[in-house]
């Protein structure tokens, strides 16, 4: 019992130092962030998040269709389910790192049977007579040992604690990764569902060019008839009905194209995919304005390089470590006897306990090359965060100012347009009467088809740029804490929405975990 307790004590000075670590401070990179975007200095327009659930920005398209499909996305989308696994895998990574830090108990059961074997002979002569005989001896033992014993290597120098922080944090990265592909997947659905739905209105505006040229070759083919109109304003005539058609067929594959890409998204075979035709909602919503600090809060690529960079800092820990020795503690009690009876007495218990040690002297620079590596892990991983920081703030100033310019560029299309269809209709009627000829007609109604379909794409444009500079705020505008949406709690695991909105679906489950914590930015 005296050893025993010396062995106990030896024990608290590696109680006290566990939970060292040798991991440098970990402080997000600050950078230098500036109090307006320039491209709109004064970025004040109406929040329609009141109406609007958490995250599911593609509603203010007022689009059932593409509602739909958005909520297909995060269900079947490939893409995602291999992000969703490289998640769990991450996660389990974090289980497996807080088990080494506790001890590991096994039981060992044994059972022997040893013996030898001893022939011997004896033999007596009498004159005319002999005999002789033999006999066999056996003689052997048993033995069983029944035992547990555990193994823990105390935390001394912070290696385990920052191995398990590192995979919390690789874990947290894992999961802004989930967050950011599933951001980029809905925002590339809602670009190809919006650019369908225009090839489809042009196409509409096109089968009515298309009629009203057939309409006009006939008038022209009847002029000729009659003697009234020359050779050559049949073959303008059929040349433009002809190149209207072909331009309406090009549209056909167009829309073939970008059905096929939705079908993938949402995690269907192209080839039984059908999405019907249906009016094209022209909604063009407003972006609520968000402060350029917030924009690090909301973006998951930069929640992502954020997690990363503490992982690299934990790194640097783990390696520091190797330069002391690690020490393991083993304990160990069983029971041994000959037999199964006395297995269990008392008399057969035996126990024992260690402590064992170990240090490298010397690696001719080993330890320290690896540690240089995690130094220069980390500095890369602050050069990529940075870098998502700048590449952030450059979509956004350039979706604004698409949003802004393309606002003007829509609505003189529109006003092009409507002039255009006017001196299209003027000009076959100045044609019918005989004042100008045919040739002014076809350059009025090409005129006017380049307006129409300009007028049309100017509207696809501009939703293009509200779904892009969603995805550049990072999905989700309402402001940390907020309760608004659909009367939902404002966790931190449903901020961004993707999260609520694949939880709901089954494909993310939620864990207790750590948050990733915010970047801190520099005034």
């Amino acid at each position: 019992m005296k050893r025993k307790c010396v062995v106990t004590l030896a024990l608290v000075p590696a109680l006290v130092l566990s939970g060292c670590s040798f991991a440098p401070t970990s402080r997000p990179p600050t950078m230098a962030i500036p109090a307006s975007f320039k491209e709109v200095p004064n970025w004040t327009v109406a929040a329609p998040s009141d109406t609007v659930g958490r995250g599911e920005w593609w509603t203010l398209f007022k689009d059932d269709a593409l509602d739909a499909l958005e909520r297909r996305v995060v269900v079947s989308n490939q893409t995602l389910a291999a992000a969703k696994a490289s998640y769990d895998q991450a996660r389990a990574m974090v289980r497996e790192q807080r088990a080494a830090a506790l001890p590991t108990v096994s039981l060992q059961g044994k059972a022997n049977d040893a013996g030898t074997f001893v022939k011997s002979t004896t033999s007596s002569s009498s004159v005319g007579s002999g005999s002789a005989s033999g006999s066999a001896v056996t003689s052997g033992s048993n033995a069983l040992s029944l035992g547990i014993g555990a193994t823990w290597e105390p935390d001394l120098w912070g290696q385990i604690g920052n191995t398990i922080s590192q995979a919390k944090a690789q874990a947290q990265a894992s999961q802004g990764d989930l967050l950011n592909a599933t951001l980029a997947a809905q925002g590339e659905l809602a670009l190809d569902y919006v650019q369908l739905r225009g090839i489809e209105a042009q196409k509409i505006a096109l089968d009515q060019t298309v009629a009203d040229y057939a309409r006009a070759l006939a008038i022209t083919t009847n002029l000729y008839n009659a003697g009234v109109s020359a050779r050559s304003d049949v073959l303008q005539a059929e040349s433009a009905l002809r190149s209207a058609r072909a331009d309406a067929a090009d549209l056909v594959r167009q829309r073939a194209i970008l059905e096929h890409a939705i079908a993938v998204l949402v995690g269907d075979n192209p080839s039984t995919f059908t999405l019907p035709a249906a009016p094209w909602s022209r909604a063009v919503p407003d972006v609520p304005s968000i402060l350029p600090a917030t924009l690090l809060q909301r973006r998951p690529d930069i929640a992502s390089a954020e997690r990363r960079v503490a992982a690299s800092n934990a790194a640097i820990g783990i390696e520091r470590a190797a330069f002391f020795p690690s020490i393991s503690l083993t304990g160990q009690a069983g029971s041994e006897a000959s037999g199964l009876g006395a297995l269990f007495d008392a008399a057969s218990t035996v126990w024992s306990l260690g402590v064992t040690g170990l240090l490298t002297l010397l690696d001719f620079g080993g330890r320290s090359a690896r540690v240089d590596q995690a130094r220069a892990s980390y500095a890369g991983a602050v050069a990529n965060y940075r870098q998502a920081v700048l590449t952030a703030f450059q979509q956004v100033e350039d979706q604004l100012a698409a949003t802004t310019v393309l606002r003007t560029v829509s609505e003189e299309r529109t006003a092009a347009a409507t002039a255009a269809n006017r001196s299209e209709q003027i000009a076959q009627n100045q044609y019918r009467a005989g004042q100008i000829a045919y040739s002014s007609v076809i350059v009025a109604q090409t005129t006017a088809l380049s307006a129409r379909t300009g007028e049309i794409q100017a509207v696809v444009n501009r939703q293009t740029a509200a779904v892009s500079l969603i995805q550049a705020i990072g999905g989700n505008w309402l402001p940390a804490g907020s309760d608004e949406a659909a009367g939902q709690p404002a966790t931190p695991e449903d901020d961004p929405a993707t999260i609520a909105a694949a939880a709901e679906a089954k494909l993310i489950e939620r864990p207790p975990r750590e948050e990733p914590r915010a970047p801190k930015v520099a005034p």
